[in-house]
């Protein structure tokens, strides 16, 4: 068994989120000492659930903001991490679309905070969650590591510029950090409804109402279960530390066989047992500015890591809907 895990000290940035819930989750099943640093506390997250049957002393939350770097540096100073996992952002387009400072303020100056503790502090390894959104739109297609970073909306924006802040403390500094570009992640916990998966898994089991599509149905998309990036956060934060990955590297974390929104629709509503409802399409002509094709290369992190995904589709999105049918079922019994 790998203990490599084992007492580390480890900080999760937005540990309460979707990823940071889950990777906090794992870390302290593996042994790890965890400071969670969280902006605010819902009454309900996927964390504060799990807790309540997992309880660990090696956890610790504190409440603060990353935009504020005299906190962050004391949490750093305390704490003494070896490694961070940075994954704390503000993530809903539609916010950054209609208000785009607080996102660049949480996305970038959050980030560059993150990055000069690292530096002052002389941590092992830092982990900066990009996203395959920073890439923008590129005819050549599976997107690779090596392709140019055309973002031109706020929130891909913000990823992106996080993204080259983080390889800028690498190479300038020596920074012993590296970069994540995943595709669009779901799985149990995850209770952002703007996004098509929980919103749709909503639509068919607890509304039971004809889903939305919001699009034509036609651009391609990767969507990867949550358990198979964690484990190649993991898998990266280890191999950063141990000098198998070369900092101010960066990797693609997708499963590489992309689906249409149509059939991602669909193919939920077969997995939750209703094909009786119909996905409805909103728009019959392309949405001005969406990109049409976006999926991700993943043989970097396959050579590299020997990471591949683990879950199928069908078999992610089982198990996603089941965790979501209990979730409704407690929060309105």
């Amino acid at each position: 068994m790998n203990n490599f895990w084992r007492n580390k000290k480890v900080i999760v940035t937005g540990a309460n989120g979707f990823l940071g819930s889950h990777l906090t989750i794992t870390l302290l099943k593996k042994g790890a000492r965890v400071t969670g640093i969280i902006k605010v506390s819902p009454k309900y997250t996927y964390l504060n659930a799990a807790l309540k049957e997992l309880s660990n002393p090696k956890l610790k939350i504190i409440k603060s903001d990353i935009v504020n770097l005299k906190a962050v540096r004391k949490i750093f100073k305390a704490f003494k991490p070896d490694i961070c996992l940075h994954v704390a952002a503000q993530p809903i387009v539609g916010l950054a679309n209609k208000s785009p400072l607080p996102t660049f303020k949480a996305n970038i100056e959050g980030t560059w905070n993150i990055l000069e503790a690292t530096r002052e502090f002389k941590m092992k390894a830092l982990v900066v969650a990009s996203t395959d959104k920073a890439y923008g739109e590129h005819k050549k297609l599976p997107y690779a590591e090596d392709a140019a970073l055309l973002a031109l909306h706020p929130y891909d924006s913000s990823k992106a510029c996080a993204d080259i802040l983080t390889r800028c403390y690498a190479h300038t500094y020596g920074l012993n950090t590296a970069v994540t570009r995943c595709a669009n992640i779901y799985g149990p916990g995850d209770l952002n409804f703007s996004r098509i998966i929980p919103d749709t898994i909503r639509s068919a089991i607890f509304l039971g109402k004809n889903p939305i599509i919001r699009s034509d149905g036609t651009p391609l998309r990767d969507y990867v279960y949550i358990d198979d990036i964690v484990n190649g956060y993991l898998l990266l934060a280890e191999y950063l530390y141990i000098g198998k990955v070369k900092a101010g590297e960066i990797f693609n974390f997708g499963t590489g066989k992309p689906v249409s929104v149509l059939g991602l629709v669909r193919n939920i509503l077969q997995a939750a047992g209703r094909e009786d409802l119909k996905p409805v399409i909103l728009s019959k002509i392309k949405i001005k500015g969406e990109i049409d094709k976006q999926y991700l290369s993943i043989c970097k992190a396959r050579r590299t890591l020997g990471w591949k995904p683990r879950l199928f589709l069908s078999h992610g999105l089982a198990i996603t809907i089941d965790w979501y049918k209990q979730y409704f079922n407690t929060l309105f019994k």
